[in-house]
């Protein structure tokens, strides 16, 4: 077997080789076709070429291909703030800065909520996560695979867990372990921000518990703590609507985007109130890479189609398909493994069980290979890999998702 120069760190889910895709399906090296319900783990909210995206791109690439904004600005980065600041509902005037990625907009974060607070300290929630960056993987409520092996890393950071139906913390819990925080752990004086996903990702797509978020905003605001939302999964459309946080009825301090912001191109971002952006020194920020020309175009193409009514519409029947799907599964009895359907919106998981009601994921996995090999693609998420996150294209046509749920339907039948 010829050695390959690809790090054996890297892991695969699925072992194929992609040579094309459109909208949600994806065609590998040989041929075979698949429906994609991946969707480069929630980069492809418009889909795989989305022709909007596709034009902005071709057009841009034959006008300038790069200038870093912190030496020569161009007029995309530009553009795409405008955009931004219009796009995020919050009730502020918004301020900030384009990063190559979910997780630089997450470091950013850091160096500014250090510089507005004179503090460092970080709280954070168990099944979070944040990045593979060195100061994000601190960040992670999850050790395995992330923090093994990398030693001591940059901190402080303490978590505490996560409320949400989905895990059966409640608010009154979660705000006890944080109460303990502070009285054993931590001097709250010392605490910069809170970080939280309104929905977790990679946890398996747990929603936060709505009245908690109300109660952590007013205890950052007593505490002069800033509260730092990382909408960069659950963000530009996922759930149903711009930004999951809205349905939580509270607004950030420091907002992190990334994934679906560009329409596959790396781009990402970190926004928030004015004070904040501007509390480090001129040079503080930037990169030469950050808010590249052409995926500013993406940008701008993408946000352009996500509208109010596409994001209701789109979402609306993404959920109400599966919805209707799945309580069909569980009200015949279709598989001894079918756990609940976590997550809100259009952002949902499918957990699988085991027969004793553990974390299935051994059903899991033999889920993705069923599925893959009948033509469609999964991607797990949890603590325990035992809950498939659907990931499909918001764009997805209505006739394919649903033959992406019958495969789905016929992998559970047959599971063990």
């Amino acid at each position: 077997m010829s050695h390959s120069p690809i790090s054996s760190s890297l892991s695969v889910v699925h072992p194929i080789t992609l040579s094309h895709g459109l909208n949600a399906q994806v065609w590998d090296t040989e041929g075979k076709s698949y429906i994609d319900f991946v969707g480069g783990i929630g980069v492809l909210n418009l889909g795989h070429c989305n022709p909007q995206v596709v034009s902005a791109i071709t057009e841009q690439a034959g006008r300038l291909t790069h200038s870093t904004f912190n030496a020569v600005p161009h007029q995309g980065y530009r553009e795409l703030m405008d955009a931004l600041a219009a796009f995020v509902p919050v009730s502020y005037p918004l301020a900030g800065m384009l990063t190559n990625s979910g997780a630089e907009a997450a470091e950013n974060a850091l160096k500014v909520v250090r510089a507005a607070t004179g503090r460092s300290v970080v709280i954070a929630f168990d099944g979070g996560f944040h990045g593979r960056t060195l100061a994000t993987l601190n960040l992670n409520g999850k050790v395995a695979p992330y923090k093994q092996k990398v030693g001591v890393l940059p901190g402080p950071v303490y978590h505490v867990p996560y409320p949400s139906a989905d895990t059966g913390v409640t608010a009154d819990e979660a705000f006890k372990a944080i109460d303990r925080l502070f009285s054993v752990e931590v001097d709250v004086n010392d605490v910069a921000c809170f970080i939280i996903e309104p929905v977790q990702g990679e946890g398996g797509f747990l929603a936060l518990d709505a009245d908690f978020a109300k109660r952590l905003r007013r205890w950052c605001d007593e505490h002069g703590v800033l509260l730092m939302l990382d909408e960069i999964q659950s963000g530009f459309g996922r759930t149903g609507q711009r930004f999951a946080f809205t349905r939580l009825g509270i607004e950030p301090d420091l907002l992190l985007l990334g994934k679906s912001i560009a329409g596959g191109l790396p781009l990402g971002a970190v926004v928030g109130r004015p004070e904040l952006l501007g509390a480090l020194p001129k040079g503080g920020l930037g990169g030469t890479y950050s808010g590249n020309p052409i995926a500013c175009a993406a940008a701008l193409a993408s946000l352009r189609q996500m509208t109010d009514a596409n994001l209701a519409t789109w979402g609306e029947a993404q959920e109400q398909a599966l919805l209707r799907r799945y309580e069909q599964w569980r009200a015949t009895g279709l598989s001894p493994y079918l756990g609940r359907l976590t997550g809100v919106g259009a952002m949902r998981g499918i957990e699988l069980l085991t027969r004793d009601g553990q974390p299935g994921t051994t059903q899991l996995a033999e889920l993705l290979e069923a599925a893959r090999a009948r033509g469609l693609l999964l991607m797990p998420s949890g603590k325990n890999r035992h809950i498939v996150r659907l990931l499909a294209p918001l764009t997805i046509e209505p006739a394919l998702f649903e033959h992406g749920l019958d495969i789905i339907e016929h992998c559970l039948a047959n599971l063990g």
